[in-house]
């Protein structure tokens, strides 16, 4: 028995949208309830898994004439033991007016509207209606009515207003609602802002550009784009060497599923989330035979990030094109996008060759969000549009929260009574772009949501960004140690509750002892949590130089495993370090000087990485831990490398240099690359069921950047389910640090109320 629940948000109330669900229970035997609230339909729901799979098959399909799905969110959770399926009574409880809805792609209705030459939004590419289009990237404040959006500048038409003015209609109080007449228009113009074509023919002449190879800053719904034609390897080299992207894969869009599933396997639920309403990038296996992608899309890496058009703007140009582009966010690396035409022309000279803008203002920034399918779950692993801001709701009613999040991947967070809003996606915190995005977008939220914390929640690192504009709040700031953070937002999302054993592993954390933490085992309490275990540390020589070099992890790694030793080792450390490097590098690491112990997963990762002559040196972040993780393609081995468990002060230390000396061994003796990463990933699973062994705990809950790695996350659900453990992982929240703010919010509302 297998139990969901899922929180459904548009046009489901009011239209016979509960007996619906009704009915359809009744039909597969369902077991569980429906209910309105103030935020939407919950619909609570347990049976057999296969069951359930037919209920969101046939959900969508078979609504009410004038119902819509605007958002659904999925979670797994525990069973309850339901005896019988009901439509229990409303529930008016939170504040009606404190979420706001993501932006939604184009419906089916407004797509045969744009395509039908009968229409008088005939091929208008700012087409919508009450079931799709622009929310959150228009919303000036609450509530949400016209005067309040970026569209206050557009008077509707008489048309245009009629059909806003009639309940039959399906534009009824729909606020984006424009036509050829009233509505916004594109523009195309050239990289000085000379406007070349106008409305389609400025359509037509960028469907020219891209064939020509040409690079088009492109302005959509959440901000610019850069796109060329994905099979011109050329146009796609051209712009890596403008955007400085060095080989970081870039996202896709397609002009059909069918033209998907030519060039990547895609099963049933990677379809569904191809073409849900959120319209994700999703990662898909490419098949081997592609030849329509140019290489320079995802160099050296068996997935394609692909998305399909998901506004009326995005069908038009690719219906016209008829093949894959790269549409990649229109900026420098680590900067946010760019959302103003004016900003754009500025940002992305040099980088654009052309600009496709309109006058509908972007109120804020939002990326395109990314899904894998993990254990046959979708994991977001960037929360953006079709996502944010709706909110997780926590068991209990919170203190006023705010959460300034991480320094890396950081998104933000207010908490309003139980629901905890999530902001979109905003970056790593490296430049001043970014900087001031993170502000921005913390101070819209802020307000959009009137909130005045009463808790200031922020990262136990005193120097992050974050951390200090925590301090600027007139509010108590409490610092929320970085891996409780990530095993307290895992806990919020799948609603468990306490005692659970945590497994955090990821890049960096700061530690309470004043060391980078990242391969941690916490046991969260009623009320806290203690550190159980931990990853054996070795030393980074150059500290933050280690990320952007795996040489120095791996050679941190031997050095502590074989002391001064390590600098002789055949095939590594003089293949891969000049002279004069070697000599500096072992100055630090033997006399300690800017070296910093670390129990970090992540850079473990990295190590055996480069170990195995994979990546030596990252042009992005996680680049060596993704070459390892893909390594594997094609193994079939059960092996596992030999560890020991030791115990520092009852804290137990998992020891991964037996491991790594059997690796090498198998190194040099030539077996398989494969065959050797499927080996150190299967020993990092034992290790994680040897801990939850000895914890006791029934529950184990998964979080950090490393279980983005679906071999890794993956494997550790089948062992841990097969020894008795409950695991659970993450679903709508990224397990990377853009969960990290709920987190923050549940820590600090734990440090107030005790519990």
């Amino acid at each position: 028995m297998h139990r969901l629940r899922l929180v459904i948000r548009g046009a489901v109330q009011g239209v016979g949208f509960r007996p619906y669900i009704y009915r359809l229970a009744g039909e597969l035997k369902l077991r569980g309830y429906v209910t309105n609230t103030a935020q939407g339909v919950v619909i609570d729901i347990e049976q057999e898994q296969q069951t359930l799979d037919q209920f969101l098959a046939r959900l969508p399909r078979e609504l009410p004439p004038r119902a819509f799905i605007q958002s659904c969110e999925v979670s797994h959770l525990d069973p309850l033991g339901h005896e019988s399926f009901e439509i229990r009574i409303s529930s008016d409880g939170g504040s009606k007016t404190a979420y706001v809805l993501p932006d939604i792609a184009t419906c089916p209705d407004c797509l045969q509207d744009i395509f039908d030459s009968t229409n008088r939004r005939y091929l208008y590419p700012f087409t919508n209606c009450t079931n799709c289009g622009p929310r959150y990237t228009i919303i000036e404040s609450l509530p949400y009515d016209r005067a309040n959006t970026t569209m206050k500048k557009f008077a509707m038409c008489p048309r245009c207003c009629e059909e806003y003015e009639d309940p039959r209609d399906r534009r009824f109080h729909a606020q984006p609602n424009a036509c050829p007449d009233c509505g916004p228009q594109l523009e195309l113009w050239d990289d000085g802002g000379s406007v070349l074509a106008r409305k389609h023919d400025a359509l037509l002449a960028t469907v020219e550009a891209i064939r020509a190879g040409m690079v088009v800053a492109f302005k959509g719904l959440g901000g610019f784009h850069l796109i060329v034609d994905a099979r011109n390897e050329q146009a796609v080299a051209n712009l890596r060497k403008r955007k400085r992207r060095t080989s970081k894969p870039l996202a896709l869009m397609y002009p059909t599923l069918q033209q998907v599933l030519d060039d990547c396997f895609a099963d049933d639920v990677e379809q569904r989330s191809l073409t849900s309403i959120e319209s994700p990038i999703v990662l898909l296996r490419k098949r081997q035979d592609v030849s329509r992608v140019a290489t320079a899309v995802a160099p050296g890496n068996p997935y394609l990030g692909v998305m399909l058009p998901y506004t009326p703007q995005h069908h038009l140009l690719m219906r016209k094109l008829g093949f894959p582009i790269v549409s990649t966010s229109a900026n420098l690396a680590e900067e946010p996008i760019c959302i103003d035409e004016q900003e754009a022309l500025r940002r992305l000279h040099g980088i654009a060759d052309l600009f496709l803008v309109h006058d509908r203002p972007i109120k804020r920034h939002v990326d395109d969000s990314i899904v894998r399918i993990v254990a046959g779950r979708e994991q977001v692993t960037r929360r953006a549009r079709g996502y944010a801001p709706l909110p997780v709701t926590l068991a209990q009613s919170l203190p006023q929260s705010v959460a300034v999040g991480a320094h890396l991947k950081n998104s933000v967070a207010v908490s309003v009574g139980r629901d905890v809003f999530i902001s979109q996606h905003i970056g790593d915190l490296e430049t001043a772009e970014a900087y001031r995005a993170f502000e921005n977008v913390l101070a819209d939220l802020i307000r959009l949501y009137e909130t005045v914390p009463e808790v200031v929640a922020c990262d136990l690192h005193p120097d992050y960004l974050s951390t200090k504009k925590a301090r600027e709040f007139k509010a108590p700031v409490v610092a929320v140690q970085h891996h409780y953070a990530h095993i307290l937002s895992c806990m919020a999302e799948n609603e468990v509750a306490p005692p659970v054993l945590g497994i955090s592993w990821d890049g960096t954390g700061l530690g309470v002892d004043g060391t980078i933490w990242g391969g941690e085992f916490l046991l969260v309490d009623e009320t806290s949590y203690s550190r159980v275990g931990y990853l054996r540390q070795f030393p980074l020589a150059g500290g933050d130089a280690a990320v952007r070099e795996p040489r120095r992890s791996a050679l941190g790694l031997l050095y502590q495993a074989y002391g001064e030793k390590c600098f002789d080792m055949q095939s590594f450390a003089s293949d891969v370090f000049a002279t004069n490097e070697l000599t500096v590098l072992r100055g630090m690491l033997v006399n300690r000087v800017n070296t910093i112990p670390t129990s970090s997963a992540g850079r473990l990762f990295d190590a055996v990485a480069s170990l195995l002559g994979l990546c030596h040196k990252a042009t992005y972040e996680g680049e060596a831990a993704m070459a390892l993780e893909f390594a594997i393609a094609g193994a079939q081995t059960e092996d596992v490398y030999p560890f020991q468990i030791g115990e520092n002060d009852s804290i137990l230390i998992l020891d991964w240099q037996p491991a790594i000396a059997l690796l090498l061994v198998d190194r040099d003796h030539g077996v398989p690359t494969s065959t050797v990463a499927a080996r150190f990933h299967n020993t990092l699973v034992e290790m994680i069921v040897a801990v939850a062994k000895r914890s006791m705990q029934p529950k184990v809950a998964l979080s950090g950047g490393c279980f983005q790695n679906k071999y890794l996350t993956e494997r550790t659900i089948t062992r841990l389910r097969a020894e008795g453990f409950h695991p659970y992982w993450h679903q709508r929240v990224p397990p990377n640090d853009g969960g990290i703010a709920l987190g923050q919010i549940a820590g600090a509302a734990r440090a107030k109320t005790g519990k």
